[in-house]
């Protein structure tokens, strides 16, 4: 007995050790990095105290008595907060990924590299006005100082992974910049898929593939107040180039934006509204934040790794943004003096020396991976996946900010904004990514302006695809001036919606792009500002929330004329008859509806394009693009025996009630295959879902790691077309991947009684309270203050620190 009771107590010890083992390693790894939220913390390089005041979501006001110490301290809270993200970010930017996460990512290094996004980084550095370094220089001071004092208190991941931060640099914060740019406004994907498909299937039937603006949806400057000629027709040619991998992310954009004048609001005063579009992840990629010293004075959301508010409003002035995604690049077709080992291009009858960039990439584990990039005088030679020979047809990309990118002076700027005039001359600065600006102040005036560094074109070169490089003929003759560029201050209407829709009549005298997004979003906005005079906060929390469904209202009663061959099938009408085309989560109508108008588009044009066209065509790896799609259906319902209805490998012709019904099928078999016969269990949220995940873990493919860093999977509503938007890669999976990475609403009236939230929460640190807290707001569309005066934000403060010298 004795025995046995020494073994239970030895036992007993042993558990007891274990588990203070258990939670030491949890506090060490996992609670101990979390940052100080209160007390004092001694900063060298700072010249006077500096407060920082935390709401209970950790949103940083921070109080200085100089700029230098307000950017230094914004960029210590940033590291403090987010510096695994800003780890990655830069890594990205700077082409050294596959030092972090492995041999797997050195294709994408390779081509982040070849784009040059660090080159042009270094070019503009050395065009930026001093104003704007020292605030970068300042930035940067305070992530090296949280750096030097943390590399054994750092995020778990960094423990994971085997990384240690090296010093943050200006040239950082730039290319994360100019990476952020190319995700929102790189179209050189598209111009290689029209190429695959006229090489195909032709360049009648790819431009039709690819329809113009939909007539009857809003534009934001309308043709009554524009005296403009017309634009060149397009025109396409036939040219065969590489299948490349093109290297964005598969998650898609949008934004959407608007401004309403104080005529239009029960307040008087105007409002603004802005929730962008971007991945969804955790943590999220925005950042709240005060600014309050010197000259700055302003409130919103940041990017963690860069100073200053991207989106928000200061004491005079708000802004809000949607992605323009302008057309500011080009594939030039090269022509090579040696295929495999070449030296020299071909232009305007000489054969010019390639500039060649020796590069190396250090691969985690020790592996270098060489590679040389070629420069010609439109740009870098794409390479192909893992450092293979150049291609047979060699494509250079020319971008327009090849001499520069000087966003980040835009910024600061446009931080210290407090009228139309100052606004309009930051923005003249904003060169890329392309942005559609809306502005509210004080004063009762609102205004839209188009932003970026858009390239003029040559009468026969409209951006659609590759041209030959060779025979200098397709050159661009300069940039749209910004006098040019789209603007209006105080329209009659009383208000401006944007939602990536094209903006401007076909009487523009110069190209933007001919890729827009469908009006569908804009035009419900549109629709629901116009319905009012008296508008509300509320009024505009609702349209942010807008799950309602302009093409399901279009194409549903065609769908309804169909006759069902089964009860299932009858059962599935009758939902769809019921719905009220809200495209919500616990919709069956709009789950048969949704999965319908995939299998409608796969089956109109599937036999054309063969598998793997198709997919890449309706995919989100082209995202622009695959919102096209719909519009493409709609055009086509218009002739019952339009010809790409028939399928051609089939004998009999099929029309379009055919291949209505032949999707509607395929919709009713996918719901009885994946979740069953029982009707009543086919709402949209059972297959359209969203799960917040952590970048990369979050994806490892190991359950118990995925389970530990990823929030829980939640059904969700919406689609690509609803205001608030459910974005998915559509013909791989219906897994939300990319919607509303934030809300925000300014009441001009009273700056106190603005709104926000975010999409996750501040911390990245795993376990931290303010991690994730404010996912279920998001979720159910509900809102925080944002709070700006000072007396607001220290009431609402639960953590204040103090930095000092």
């Amino acid at each position: 007995m004795a025995k046995k009771t020494s073994i239970l107590i030895k036992t007993g010890i042993g558990l007891f050790i274990l588990i203070l083992i258990v939670i030491a390693l949890i506090f060490w790894f996992i609670i101990r990095p979390w940052p100080k939220m209160d007390g004092t913390i001694k900063i060298p390089g700072l010249r006077d105290k500096v407060s920082v005041h935390m709401d209970e979501w950790g949103t940083p006001h921070i109080y200085a008595q100089n700029e230098h110490d307000l950017f230094m301290a914004q960029g210590y809270v940033h590291a403090q907060h987010r510096l695994w993200q800003m780890e990655l970010n830069r890594a990205q930017g700077n082409g050294r990924l596959s030092s972090i996460l492995g041999k797997k990512v050195v294709p994408s290094d390779i081509l982040l590299r070849t784009f040059g996004l660090r080159r042009i980084a270094q070019k503009t550095w050395t065009k930026l006005d001093d104003d704007t370094r020292n605030i970068l220089l300042a930035y940067v001071e305070g992530v090296n100082a949280y750096i030097d004092t943390h590399q054994n208190k750092l995020p778990l991941e960094f423990n994971i992974f085997r990384v240690k931060p090296e010093h943050w640099t200006p040239i950082d914060t730039l290319s994360f910049g100019n990476l952020m740019g190319y995700w929102l406004s790189g179209n050189i994907k598209l111009e290689y898929l029209r190429s695959k498909m006229i090489a195909q299937i032709g360049p009648e039937l790819t431009s039709q593939l690819f329809p113009p603006r939909m007539k009857g949806y809003p534009l934001i400057i309308p043709n009554e107040v524009e005296n403009y000629k017309n634009l060149p027709k397009e025109s396409v040619s036939v040219s065969t180039i590489y299948d490349q991998w093109i290297g964005d992310p598969d998650e898609g954009w949008g934004s959407n934006s608007w401004t309403v004048h104080g005529s239009r609001t029960i307040s008087g005063k105007p409002m603004l509204a802005t929730d962008m579009h971007l991945f969804l992840g955790l943590p999220s990629i925005w950042y709240q934040n005060g600014l309050h010293g010197g000259r700055f004075d302003c409130v919103g959301f940041s990017l963690t790794g860069v100073p200053n508010i991207i989106v928000g409003h200061n004491q005079s002035i708000a802004w809000g943004v949607s992605n323009l995604s302008p057309d500011c690049q080009d594939l030039y077709i090269e022509e090579l003096d040696d295929q495999q080992h070449p030296t020299k291009y071909k232009y305007n009858g000489q054969w010019l020396n390639l500039d060649v960039i020796q590069e190396v990439i250090d691969v985690k584990g020790g592996e270098k991976v060489p590679f040389d990039i070629f420069l010609t005088k439109h740009g870098p030679i794409l390479p192909s996946i893992m450092g293979e020979d150049v291609s047979k047809t060699p494509l250079a990309m020319r971008w327009a900010i090849e001499e520069g990118n000087m966003l980040f002076a835009a910024v600061v700027k446009l931080n210290l904004a407090s009228n139309w005039r100052q606004f309009r001359e930051a923005i003249s600065l904003w060169d890329n990514p392309g942005q559609n600006f809306v502005y509210a102040d004080i004063n009762g005036n609102i205004g839209y302006q188009a932003s970026g560094k858009v390239p003029i074109r040559r009468k026969k070169h409209n951006g659609l695809l590759p041209v030959p490089g060779w025979n200098g003929e397709n050159e661009w003759t300069g940039f749209i001036p910004f006098e040019d560029m789209p603007a209006t201050y105080n329209p009659v209407k009383g208000y401006v919606a944007t939602a990536n829709n094209q903006i401007i009549s076909d009487n523009y005298p110069y190209i933007l792009t001919l890729d827009w997004y469908p009006g569908f979003r804009a035009k419900r906005i549109s629709d629901m500002l116009a319905a009012s005079d008296k508008l509300t906060m509320d009024d505009m929390k609702n349209i942010q929330s807008q799950f309602f469904s302009i093409p399901a209202e279009i194409f549903c009663p065609y769908l309804l004329e169909i006759k069902p061959d089964n009860e299932l099938e009858k059962l599935g009408l009758q939902k769809i008859k019921e719905w009220d085309y809200y495209v919500r989560a616990d919709s069956v109508g709009a789950g048969i509806y949704e999965v319908w108008l995939l299998n409608m588009v796969k089956n109109t044009v599937g036999d054309e394009l063969g598998d793997e066209l198709t997919t890449k065509y309706i995919s989100g790896n082209y995202q622009r693009h695959a919102s096209q799609t719909v519009p493409l259906i709609m055009n086509l319902m218009k002739d019952k025996n339009d010809v790409l209805f028939d399928n051609v490998n089939t004998p009999q012709k099929e029309n379009r009630d055919d291949i209505i019904k032949q999707s509607f099928k395929d919709a009713i078999t996918f719901y009885t295959n994946k979740l069953g016969e029982d009707i009543n269990d086919w709402s949209w949220g059972k297959v359209h879902t969203m799960t917040f995940r952590h970048w990369p873990l979050g994806s490892c493919g190991i359950p118990p790691v995925e389970m530990l860093f990823n929030d829980k999977t939640y059904p969700f509503g919406g689609d690509q077309f609803t205001v608030c938007e459910g974005g998915f890669t559509r013909g791989v999976s219906f897994e939300v991947n990319h919607g509303p990475s934030q809300r925000m609403i300014v009441d001009l009236g009273a700056l106190d009684n603005s709104l926000m939230v975010n999409s996750s929460g501040q911390v990245e640190n795993l376990w931290h309270p303010n991690r994730k807290d404010a996912l279920p707001l998001w979720f159910n569309k509900e809102y925080y203050h944002l709070n700006f005066t000072s007396e607001k934000v220290k009431a609402a403060a639960r953590h204040k620190l103090l930095l000092v010298p």
